[in-house]
């Protein structure tokens, strides 16, 4: 088999995993406090540099909480996603908040994008929440945004890098597995869902913006999760609400600081093209 073939082998499997977790992913995770903050958190980034009115091309658009969102906030969103299973969930949860004139949808990986029907151009490319790690190809993904964005266009993406404080420190309990997980950048490391594997990679952003450098201006980098722990941890927000609250302060005063904007469960990065 080829590298190639490998790539499109392990991209069906994710699609294969998220389409059989569809049907259970709001209700894992909606009521998640962490992941909640992480949303919001996420959605205060891309909103300090979007205007209003904007064209959105939504990667790995998942139940499509985010297209429904900025949808909502007056934007134009076209969410793509190559598990039929969330594009079954995002189509349904569209219709149900009446947003069909503002988000329309398409199956499309992100490692396809030549054949997408909706070229845009956009305003704002966005990925959330690490889809983007599940290819092991993400420098050729990245190359490949450039013809669909307008000028000045953004992009704003949120990745898992090769590092996490928190997960590290779970060695201290034993957990040497998921402590050192992501420590294989390079080869990957195999992740499950609903039973399911696939092989999820991870990226300094240094990578990110190296691969953009020369044609994108970097806007902003921030840490998530980096002093707030990551959503798998949240038993802590109701057994510590105190303390929890006072995390979330400390992370939001030091998000952009070094070294808390690469150490976290992920990173929030945007560019601008020039």
């Amino acid at each position: 088999m080829t590298i190639a073939d490998q790539h499109t082998t392990n991209e069906q499997s994710a699609a294969s995993a998220f389409s059989k977790q569809s049907h259970v992913f709001d209700d894992i995770y909606t009521s998640n406090t962490i992941i909640q903050y992480k949303r919001a958190r996420v959605r205060e980034h891309v909103n300090r540099f979007l205007a209003p009115g904007s064209h959105i091309l939504e990667l790995n658009a998942g139940t499509g909480e985010d297209s429904v969102y900025f949808g909502q906030a007056g934007h134009r969103v076209h969410a793509t996603d190559i598990a039929d299973g969330m594009l079954e969930a995002l189509r349904a949860k569209v219709k149900a908040h009446q947003l069909e004139k503002q988000v329309s949808t398409e199956q499309c990986s992100f490692t396809a994008l030549h054949s997408l029907q909706q070229k845009g151009p956009y305003d704002l490319i966005f990925s959330n929440f690490a889809g983007l790690n599940c290819t092991g190809q993400l420098r050729q993904v990245l190359v490949s945004l450039w013809p669909l964005l307008k000028p000045k266009g953004q992009i704003t993406l949120v990745l898992l890098p090769p590092f996490c404080l928190w997960e590290t420190l779970l060695a201290l309990r034993g957990k040497f597995r998921v402590a050192f997980r992501r420590f294989n950048s390079k080869a990957g490391s195999t992740a499950y869902v609903e039973g399911v594997p696939f092989t999820c990679w991870y990226y300094k952003p240094s990578f990110v913006t190296e691969a953009l450098q020369q044609d994108y201006e970097l806007l902003g980098l921030e840490g998530l999760c980096t002093i707030v722990p990551p959503s798998y941890l949240e038993g802590l927000p109701a057994r510590y609400p105190k303390g929890y609250r006072f995390l979330t302060r400390l992370e939001n005063k030091w998000k952009s600081r070094w070294p808390w904007r690469h150490i976290g469960d992920y990173y929030i990065i945007s560019f601008r093209k020039r």
